[in-house]
């Protein structure tokens, strides 16, 4: 996707192809800072803190973070310590544990010579791959956004409201949930997104609203529970969301808030879409209420993030001192609310029958 003017991605090999080179999403949207990681503590300190988030990213960096472990000790110990360490990073995105099975697949026949070069090229299939499903997802949603917009006759642009950041900065490229909102864009459809804040890091009004405005998306950010309203007013045509986790009949986890915009959408018959690739299937749970739920540093909640009109980043307290607090960072949306699932073979019911017509091979 674009920034400045030019195309770039999230996360790229890097010194010589021994370390890689991420954008710090926690200095976004008021600095585009460059890190590179070149240790396996680097990659897993840039998964915990959120320096990349969003679940396609994260399964991709812990692959390149198997890669620069193995650059550092490629012994079975280091390989095991190395999964084990990354594993333990981010519990609710399934992409996680499907990059590291990938990586364990991959790496573990290998006498301990070959692994390095090994996990560098699975890691980079695994990285292509992404950019390759984000695309096919754009490529299936957006149709669902044209045929909004010819149902509204051209009297105004098609209205999607999203939650948290789906787009190219959680995924290597193009994203999930943003991706058919770039699509549709680029192919002339006129469009207005809905950027709800999502606290408590606000990912949609520090990222979603930055790399819509570098992608010259019409948007507009608002409060978190604006969302019922607008669509109480007519104002939302269609709501498209990621996923961290979709359980194999059709549950969906995503940042805290989505199941209320989602309730909100079927009592104004309003279209729910999650827009996920196959690698957040999780194909060993049924019921979303299995998903573990990440909480948080509850400081994410008691305080705030900014930048001051001086260019300086402060955090500031804004509840009492004596106030406990608690960070649930995702909910599940059960399948019933879900109008479909947009992955990377196309559109299908948020269920297992709905699935299993695109992956067979899962029967």
């Amino acid at each position: 996707m674009k920034v400045n003017g030019r195309s770039m991605r999230t996360i790229w090999l890097a010194g010589g192809e021994r370390a890689v080179e991420i954008i710090d999403q926690t200095r976004l949207p008021h600095e585009l800072a460059i890190v590179r990681l070149s240790t396996l503590d680097h990659a897993a300190t840039a998964i915990r803190t959120m320096q990349v988030r969003g679940a396609p990213l994260i399964g991709v960096a812990a692959a390149y973070g198997v890669a620069l472990a193995m650059g550092e000790d490629a012994s079975d110990f280091g390989l095991d310590h190395a999964l084990a360490t990354l594993a333990a990073t981010r519990p609710t995105a399934v992409n996680l544990r499907w990059a590291l099975a990938e990586m364990d697949a991959a790496l573990r026949c290998l006498a301990p010579p070959r692994r390095f070069a090994a996990a560098r090229e699975r890691a980079g299939s695994i990285a292509e791959a992404d950019v390759a499903s984000s695309r096919a997802i754009g490529e299936y949603g957006a149709p669902l956004i044209a045929a909004a917009w010819r149902a509204k006759e051209g009297s105004r642009p098609v209205e999607v409201l999203t939650h948290c950041n789906a787009g190219w900065l959680a995924a290597v490229d193009w994203g999930t949930a943003l991706a058919p909102i770039y699509r549709a864009h680029g192919d002339g459809v006129p469009i207005h997104v809905w950027v709800d804040e999502t606290r408590p890091r606000n990912q949609g009004a520090g990222l979603t609203a930055w790399e819509l405005g570098q992608h010259g998306v019409a948007h507009t950010v608002i409060v978190d529970n604006a969302g019922g309203h607008l669509m109480r007013q007519g104002l939302v045509d269609l709501c498209i969301v990621g996923s961290d986790r979709t359980t194999a009949g059709g549950d969906v986890a995503n940042k805290i808030g989505t199941y209320l915009k989602a309730l909100a959408a079927r009592d104004n018959d309003v279209p729910f879409y999650a827009a996920l690739p196959s690698s957040t299937i999780d194909w060993d749970i049924e019921d979303g209420a299995a998903i573990p739920i990440e909480r948080r540093d509850s400081r994410e909640v008691t305080h705030v993030e900014g930048w001051t009109d001086a260019g300086e980043r402060v955090a500031v307290r804004i509840t009492p001192v004596d106030s406990p607090a608690e960070n649930y960072a995702f909910d599940v949306t059960p399948a019933r609310l879900v109008t479909a699932l947009i992955t990377e073979r196309g559109v299908c019911a948020a269920s297992r029958a709905g699935l299993l017509e695109l992956f067979p091979e899962h029967c």
